[in-house]
């Protein structure tokens, strides 16, 4: 039998510079050593710029964030090959007798997977959330393997003009999809808070927040002088402050680097190569 795990990397960047990217890469080599008896294999398909979108060749599936509008893509080529992409996906994986096909959406991805099952409403922000925050499991969330070894709250890379809220409970029963987490408790301010993290189904899961995030990538945003300036503009000085000593304490951020996609993909290899796999 081919040991070997596919997997493939679409890229929504938009040609953007970014270290989503460069952070996926990273944990999907990682992953090579999981288990001595899987080797995985991975390919970027650039989505948005390019129009690359990946056939159902795959094993498992990892969807980028990405700048702008999650409406960006509607009526575009791109778009609709992604969306055909997801329902064969979900064909797959409705059928018993088929391997089935995993896959993890992050960020903008996120956000287009909530217009895609219809699960809740994604709006654009009344002000864009950016920095290392609170992520607040729900009760389904304390046991879903992708969260499981996280304390609870626990801090997520959050970068947002939109959010998705408003869960369509009756969708929501019909896919037998759960909430996993939720945005940060706010209770001096009556907004409804944010979706962060989605199940679909055992093999589909998504968060809004960019779980593949590193001390280098987060250095990279709060150091550029145009990141500060917009922070101290948009929330002052003692915010940034605030932002630079919760990134200094680099638990944080390596806790959930090294958690949410590295337990997504072993669930996957595990699911889909079930023959004793050494670690």
């Amino acid at each position: 039998m081919n040991k070997e795990i596919k997997v493939a990397v679409i890229d929504l960047y938009d040609n953007e510079t970014n270290q989503g990217m460069r952070c996926i890469q990273d944990i999907i080599k990682e992953s090579n050593n999981y288990f001595n008896s899987i080797d995985v294999e991975y390919k970027i398909y650039d989505s948005r710029y390019r129009g690359e979108v990946p056939g159902t060749e795959y094993d498992v599936y990892i969807s980028s964030g990405g700048p702008g509008s999650p409406f960006d893509g509607d009526g575009k080529k791109w778009e609709k090959d992604y969306f055909k992409l997801m329902d064969d996906v979900w064909a797959n994986n409705q059928n018993n007798s088929n391997p089935k096909k995993h896959v993890f959406f992050i960020c903008h991805s996120f956000q287009i997977m909530a217009r895609y099952f219809g699960f809740g409403d994604v709006i654009e922000r009344k002000s864009k959330s950016f920095g290392l925050l609170p992520v607040h499991k729900t009760e389904s969330g304390r046991y879903d393997p992708i969260l499981e070894g996280l304390p609870n709250p626990f801090y997520g890379a959050d970068f947002r003009g939109w959010q998705v809220i408003q869960p369509n409970n009756k969708r929501m029963a019909e896919l037998e999809a759960k909430i996993i987490c939720l945005e940060k408790e706010r209770p001096h301010i009556p907004l409804e808070r944010a979706m962060m993290g989605v199940r679909v189904s055992d093999e589909i899961a998504g968060t809004q927040f960019h779980p593949e995030a590193d001390p280098a990538s987060m250095e990279y945003h709060f150091k550029q002088p145009e990141r500060k300036e917009q922070v101290i503009n948009e929330y002052g000085l003692a915010k940034w402050k605030q932002m630079i000593e919760i990134l200094e304490e680099q638990n944080n951020i390596w806790a959930t680097r090294n958690t949410v996609i590295p337990n997504f993909l072993k669930n996957a290899y595990r699911s889909l190569r079930p023959e004793p796999a050494l670690v």
